[in-house]
Order: C-alpha cells, then sequence, then structure tokens
C-alpha cells in the first residue's frame, strides 16, 4: 500500500511543537491547535516519543481520541524508548537537536531499535495516544549526529531490529505502511539500495525545502520515485525560518540564512506571494511527494497552512527563484 492512498489530503500536521519544542506550551492552547487542525479538515496526524517525551502523544491522543479513529491517519515513530526514569532535560545529548525540548516531559529516553525495543515502543505509543492501532510507523533518526561516525551501527540496528518487525506487521496488517524518518538523506539512499526489507515511505524532514534540497534532487527523489517508495516532506518551513521564525535546523538561523530567506521574501513580495504558500507548494511540487507535515502551536497557523496550500503563486516568482540561483535548476516547481 503506498502512503499517498492512505492520505485524504497532501496536507498533515506535525506534532513535534507540541512536545514543548523552543517553549512551554499550555496544554490548552495544545488542545486548541490540534482541533483546529481537525476543523480545517487535516486528517493526518503525526507524532514521535521524542517529542517532549511523550508529551506530543499524550496531547494529541487527547483530542484525537474525541473523534471517530477511521476518520483520520496517524503515524508515530521508533527507535527511542521513553523511561520511567527522571532525568535533566537540559543535559540530554542530543545532537543538534540539543535543547529542542528542555521544557518537555522529564523522563529519560534511550535510543534503542531492536525488534524488542521497537514492539515495547510501539505499545506505549499506543497508550500516550489513547487508540487502538497505528497506520504509519516511522524508524525515527537513526541517522542523527549524536551517532558521529557510527551511524552505520545505529543504522545496522535497525536494518535487523526495527525494519524486520516493522515490514512484518504490516504484512500481518497490524499497521498500513512503514518507513524511515529522518533529517538526513544518506540512510534513505542506504535503504533503497537493500534487496529487503523494502518500505513503504520515507519521512525527510529539512531536506526538501526551498533552503535545503540540492542534495535529495540528486539521487534520492528519482530513485524513490523509480521505486514507488513515497516521500512525506517533514519541515517544509526549515524549523520555522520560512514562517517567521528565527530558527534553521533546530537552532538560532546563521547569518547566511538569513540573507537567503529576505532575498526569498523581496521575490515573494513583487510577486504578491506569501512565503508559506511558496515553501509548502515547493515541497510538494516533486512527483516523488505525496504529503507535507508542518508543525504549530497556534490555531491561526493551521488556517494559514491551509490557504498557503491553495494560494496561485505566479510562474514568474518561480523563474525569478532559479534566475537569482535561489532554487535548482533541476527543481520541479508547481503549475501556475
Amino acid at each position: 500500500m503506498t502512503i499517498k492512498s492512505l492520505l485524504p489530503s497532501p496536507l498533515g500536521f506535525g506534532t513535534a511543537p507540541l512536545g514543548n519544542m523552543f517553549r512551554a506550551i499550555p496544554d490548552e492552547e495544545a488542545a486548541a491547535t490540534v482541533q483546529a487542525a481537525w476543523d480545517q479538515g487535516i486528517r493526518y496526524f503525526d507524532t514521535a516519543p521524542f517529542y517532549g517525551a511523550g508529551l506530543s502523544e499524550i496531547r494529541l491522543g487527547d483530542v484525537l481520541s474525541q473523534h471517530p479513529r477511521d476518520e483520520y491517519v496517524l503515524s508515530t515513530k521508533v527507535g527511542r524508548v521513553i523511561l520511567d526514569d527522571i532525568e535533566d532535560t537540559t543535559a540530554r545529548d542530543l545532537g543538534e537537536k540539543g535543547g529542542l525540548f528542555e521544557h518537555g516531559r522529564p523522563n529519560k529516553m534511550i535510543n534503542d531499535y531492536t525488534a524488542e525495543a521497537t514492539l515495547r515502543s510501539i505499545e506505549d505509543s499506543l497508550k500516550r495516544l489513547n487508540t487502538d492501532r497505528l497506520d504509519i510507523v516511522w524508524v525515527h533518526d537513526v541517522a542523527q549526529d549524536f551517532y558521529g561516525d557510527e551511524w552505520l551501527a545505529a543504522y545496522e540496528a535497525a536494518r535487523t531490529g526495527a525494519f524486520r518487525v516493522l515490514q512484518k506487521l504490516r504484512d500481518e496488517g497490524v499497521i498500513k505502511a512503514w518507513g524511515l524518518g529522518v533529517n538526513r538523506v544518506e540512510p534513505l539512499e542506504l535503504t533503497l539500495d537493500l534487496d529487503e526489507p523494502i518500505p513503504d515511505a520515507f519521512l525527510l524532514a529539512g531536506r526538501y525545502t526551498l533552503l535545503d534540497h540540492d542534495r535529495a534532487l540528486q539521487r534520492l527523489l528519482p530513485s524513490a520515485s523509480a521505486q514507488n517508495v513515497d516521500i512525506v516532506v517533514g519541515g517544509p518551513y526549515s524549523s520555522g525560518i520560512l514562517a517567521g521564525g528565527t530558527h534553521f535546523e533546530y537552532q538560532k538561523a546563521p547569518a547566511a540564512i538569513i540573507d537567503k530567506v529576505e532575498r526569498i521574501k523581496a521575490i515573494a513580495a513583487r510577486h504578491g506571494v506569501s512565503i508559506k504558500a511558496a515553501a509548502l507548494q515547493f515541497s510538494l511540487a516533486h512527483p516523488a511527494t505525496v504529503a507535507a507535515i508542518p508543525g504549530a502551536t497556534k490555531p491561526s497557523r493551521i488556517a494559514e497552512d491551509v490557504a498557503a496550500l491553495s494560494e496561485t503563486v505566479p510562474a514568474a516568482f518561480w523563474t525569478a527563484l532559479r534566475e537569482q540561483k535561489l532554487i535548482a535548476d533541476t527543481a520541479p516547481i508547481p503549475a501556475a
């Protein structure tokens, strides 16, 4: 089954911010944001244990459990197990994601891609989400930078553990699809070269956006298309810098990125285009991409995303971006 066939719309909701990413979010605000997504017609919701050490799953489950389970698509991730032990959230070694969820739950998280940990993670997620089943399960951050040069060892543990468990669960009908959820191109390219197991899709965060897409264009997206492996784009706003925020790659945006964003904004302003529409529609224009899942912590942001998806963006805008070398010449652009 393809991911595309599961999703009623190319716009989903990524719930990392509900785990108190960057700031502490009141429960009421988090709940209102999820409900706003529902009210705006969004029916695909993605989460992970990593997001606030289970906080995102809990908050998402609190709202979605009030709606018929057959009316929405739900995905979460494996690769991290949340323990009852408490730790200092400011001292976690999360590599480039360090400090991202300092305001989340203080439960200790361990990285574990074995078969046993995968099954435990799914069971724990079902409880936190207050549901009886998952539609899609992603193997999370298998090539994250905190592994350093040892990321291939982590990948191999996932290949022989999580990958096989998830494929078995899919074949048995327990889940509908599985894949990898990462913000690195390399593990996805490696996976496409495997004889087995073969995932249904990839969730690629931050690597096919207006600001960063060259590497994915070279091999990953053509290969994924050829093998019928769908791509869900996570982080289409590049950690927020393309949506009025100040972060890029989970950290404060550097001067070069800020300058590039300002150049894109200037062109957008001349053509009457919102930066959100440009970012969202660019990520979805490639034939390999089937959905984008921006995150939000305020109900008003959901309406902006829905409007951005249908906004008319003139061809002249994309031509201007190409002329200024702000997007690759080979990147597909939306039809005018």
